[in-house]
């Protein structure tokens, strides 16, 4: 394939370009510009993942940053995008990508704690237990009630420089004040639990959960204090950490109770302290919405379940100049793409133009492979699904019941 490239741009050796830069523009074709111009037949695929008790938010995973020769590509989404059918254990469940719809069947009802504390001049520790919590037992059970956690999105994850989703804060982290917290932006930071109270000036003082979670236990999120875009938000510090308790300035999801809570303020004499959250009930989910490349279930899993979803796949990079390609036909196409835009880059526009309609050949001749495919399933009418599907017959009389 670089071989082509270079004849396409008449540069058949190293001196004017590399090897290695030739490669960036075969992967820069192949991975942004591919799936943006066709929906191959070849990409498309199955997501299936398993859900986590508790958890009603799960990220479009993100390719791990790969090594190209001469620089690396960062993280960047597994698939295109989410699409029907879509099934939970099996059974297939409603798909939105509209929040109206979703969130006026589910709506996301804010349970209002008038005093969960008082003041006491002091910025903390407070110990406090949510009077609606769900009181679940030790061993960890199936919960019947759950309070919602705290999300970071898919833009945070990869400000982390970490793919791991959540993101887990390490004993050592919480111990020395320096958790993920401040890198990830404020507007991927998607609160689901606030504490909050009026300083002596009058000014609100707002603690809440940042989708952040302990290491080794995904049942405690880490509390935060919320601040100005970009990367305003900061971690609650306070007194020093008892007995280097790992639990505090934090929230445990399960049982519904915060452990040495330091605010970032003290919270005057008598003054109340209030809590607002989002208490459901667990079961298995029977509806899924796929916004913000979010997967939000309702209701909250219960346990692990199955989800299934039809998906586009986001190509990943090539690596090595001996690297097949993984489907030959194309390899002229991505070719004449990578040298289209070398040849746009370097301003060669009467090369530019010679190439295009060859180009648009290509592309043609690759989506036709992808067009067999789609139109050899037959167009879905009321006598074409069911049972009996496509034998003498109706779904009314000798058909499907």
């Amino acid at each position: 394939m670089i071989t082509y490239v270079r004849r396409l741009i008449k540069s058949p050796n190293n001196t004017v370009i590399t090897d290695n830069l030739i490669i960036d523009y075969i992967n820069r074709f192949w991975i942004n510009d591919v799936d943006a111009r066709i929906q191959l037949f070849d990409l498309k695929t199955k997501y299936q993942f398993q859900t986590t008790p508790g958890f009603d938010q799960y990220n479009m995973p993100l390719y791990s940053i790969q090594t190209e020769p001469g620089s690396s590509i960062s993280m960047y989404p597994v698939y295109q995008g989410f699409l029907d059918p879509v099934y939970i254990n099996g059974i297939k469940v409603p798909f939105q990508t509209d929040k109206s719809t979703f969130f006026n069947i589910w709506p996301n009802i804010v349970q209002q704690m008038n005093v969960v504390a008082i003041g006491n001049g002091s910025p903390g520790p407070y110990n406090i237990t949510f009077p609606i919590s769900p009181n679940n037992l030790q061993p960890i059970n199936t919960p019947v009630q759950y309070i919602l956690r705290g999300h970071i999105d898919i833009t945070g994850i990869i400000s982390t420089g970490v793919n791991v989703d959540p993101p887990l804060i390490t004993n050592a982290q919480i111990i020395g004040n320096s958790p993920f917290i401040q890198n990830v932006p404020v507007t991927s930071a998607i609160p689901a639990v606030y504490i909050t109270s009026i300083a002596a000036d009058g000014t609100n003082i707002v603690v809440c959960d940042s989708g952040q979670f302990l290491q080794g236990n995904l049942n405690y999120g880490l509390l935060m204090q919320q601040g100005n875009a970009p990367f305003g938000n900061l971690p609650l510090t306070g007194g020093p950490i008892p007995n280097y308790s790992t639990t505090q300035n934090t929230i445990n999801y399960f049982n519904g109770t915060i452990k040495n809570l330091y605010f970032p303020q003290a919270i005057p004499n008598g003054v109340n302290i209030n809590a607002q959250c989002f208490l459901f009930q667990c079961g298995l989910p029977r509806s899924i919405l796929f916004n913000n490349n979010i997967i939000t279930l309702r209701s909250p899993p219960s346990q692990s379940y199955l989800v299934e979803l039809d998906a586009y796949l986001s190509p990943a990079g090539f690596m090595a100049t001996n690297q097949a390609l993984q489907f030959g036909y194309m390899a002229e196409y991505i070719a004449r793409g990578a040298a289209r835009k070398i040849l746009s880059d370097t301003g060669d526009i009467e090369q530019f133009m010679f190439y295009e309609p060859l180009f648009k050949e290509q592309e043609l001749l690759v989506w036709k492979r992808s067009q067999r495919q789609f139109t050899s399933t037959r167009t879905a009418t009321i006598y074409s699904s069911g049972i009996n599907q496509g034998q003498q017959g109706s779904n009314s009389i000798g058909g499907t019941i």
